[in-house]
């Protein structure tokens, strides 16, 4: 079994092309770096937040995860939905659903008192790309594979990447 010591990419790993990021190049723990890139979030035509002031996460084997900061999310359209998780990194994390679908499925979550190391994602909401469309400078964000993970994968990132069967140990 290969593990990440932070000197070079795996065998298997893609090689990234000009412009593009191996998400085997992004360290464990995890760094969190501003992002100027224009973020959008829809459900369908309605807009549920749209910010050049996002938060991107970035942690080895797995696609960047963009957090949007609260001033530029219509939290209106949002609700609390049940449950929780906890991340070793960032802490435990707060679900959100549509306020339309109340008790829905979450679309996103967040972590309001979040690991000292995390404190500037206090606030912050990321979404999931398999339940709302997201966007990156106009792209249109593929999911991460897996039904647990949320990060976003646009044309610049290459993996493999975790979330399919057979990935949980990277």
């Amino acid at each position: 079994m290969w593990k990440f010591t932070g000197r070079q990419r795996p065998d298997f790993a893609e090689e990234p092309g000009p412009g593009q990021e191996s998400v085997w190049d992004y360290p464990r723990p995890p760094a969190l770096v501003a992002c100027d890139s224009l973020v959008e979030v829809k459900a369908g035509d309605q807009l549920i937040a749209s910010t050049s002031a996002a938060l991107r996460l970035l942690e080895t084997a797995s696609p960047p995860t963009f957090y949007l900061p609260p001033a530029d999310i219509i939290m209106a359209q949002l609700v609390r939905a049940e449950g929780t998780s906890f991340c070793e990194w960032k802490g435990a994390a707060t679900y959100w659903a549509l306020a339309t679908h109340a008790g829905g499925t979450p679309v996103g979550w967040s972590y309001e008192n979040p690991d000292p190391r995390y404190a500037a994602l206090q606030g912050y909401l990321s979404f999931y790309p398999a339940r709302l469309e997201c966007y990156v400078d106009g792209e249109r964000v593929r999911p991460q594979p897996g039904a647990f993970y949320g990060g976003w994968v646009t044309s610049n990132i290459v993996g493999p990447m975790k979330g399919p069967p057979g990935t949980g140990h990277w």
